[in-house]
């Protein structure tokens, strides 16, 4: 049991990034990623997020959805588990750290939307994951996320000081930066 979750630790973190991989969770990871200070903030709340909304999704598939026969209504259940928590989470930032909660905006209302989240849920369904198994999932997937997103966020920041072309300027040389995170990340393909 801990040889599988090991494997899942490591293959949802690294080798099947949710990010690099499956692209998934592109538009926080592009748009958060200028400071490494709110890139941390956001993969905190993302991490929070995705393995609470594992947790919860699924339990109550597990015990509510299954047993009734109505495991049709998982992704609308799973789409409102996960808006409560997001809200949880801003509640919580803007009341104790309103620091971050500005410094993420308009992003931190769109991990409710962030399929990222939603495809966790999902995947945990679909690979037919326990709750314990589906949380270290959940875990993992959200890990990935914020090593690529704060990886990201560090090379942005040394981007700024560097002699860029015109045309590469802003979200192009991004995108390159994110191409070849992408193509790095293949390499870890072959621990598993």
């Amino acid at each position: 049991m801990l040889k599988e979750l090991l494997v899942i630790l490591i293959a949802s973190s690294l080798v099947n990034n949710v990010v690099l991989s499956q692209f998934l969770g592109l538009c926080p990871f592009l748009g958060v990623s200028k400071k490494t200070e709110t890139a941390t903030g956001m993969g905190v709340a993302v991490i929070f997020v995705i393995t609470l909304a594992s947790a919860v999704a699924g339990a109550i598939y597990q015990f509510i959805l299954q047993p009734f026969h109505i495991e049709y209504l998982q992704t609308i259940v799973f789409i409102l588990v996960i808006a409560a928590l997001v809200q949880f989470v801003e509640m919580f930032l803007k009341k104790f750290i309103p620091g971050l909660y500005q410094s993420l905006g308009v992003y931190l209302p769109l991990i409710t939307t962030n399929c990222a989240v939603l495809g966790v849920a999902l995947t945990n369904v679909q690979k037919n994951y326990g709750i314990l198994t589906g949380i270290v999932n959940g875990f993992a997937t959200a890990a990935g996320f914020t090593i690529s997103i704060i990886i990201l966020a560090g090379i942005r920041e040394k981007l700024k000081y560097n002699d860029i072309p015109e045309s590469f300027q802003g979200m192009p040389i991004v995108l390159v930066t994110a191409g070849l995170m992408a193509i790095a990340f293949c390499g870890f393909s072959g621990l598993l």
